[in-house]
């Protein structure tokens, strides 16, 4: 259990997805580009076996914006991209209506 002060300590952000970029000799992960309106940043996600790059390049999805750094596959990643796990063991991001600006925070 997380208090509500722990919750709140949460940033959770809408990110657009500009890049989507393939690691050399990694099959599961991906490197994107996300702006978050007023800073971009890189996140490293092992969304490589549920997504093509052209699903996810230009979308718009739910992050951790506030996450610490953590060095993935030679590369710093600075936030977390949001999901969740199907009955059929697949992977589904939260993706985000058009509407929204990139930034917004989620509460």
């Amino acid at each position: 259990m997380v208090t509500f002060a722990e919750w709140q300590n949460l940033d959770l952000r809408v990110g657009l997805i500009e890049k989507v970029e393939e690691i050399p000799l990694k099959d599961k992960i991906y490197k994107l580009t996300v702006n978050f309106g007023t800073e971009i940043k890189t996140v490293i996600s092992g969304i490589k076996p549920y997504y093509q790059i052209n699903e996810l390049e230009g979308k718009k999805v739910a992050f951790v914006y506030n996450l610490d750094p953590a060095k993935i596959a030679g590369f710093e990643s600075q936030a977390m991209i949001l999901g969740a796990m199907n009955q059929e063991d697949k992977y589904k991001l939260i993706f985000v209506d058009d509407s929204i600006k990139e930034g917004t925070k989620l509460n």
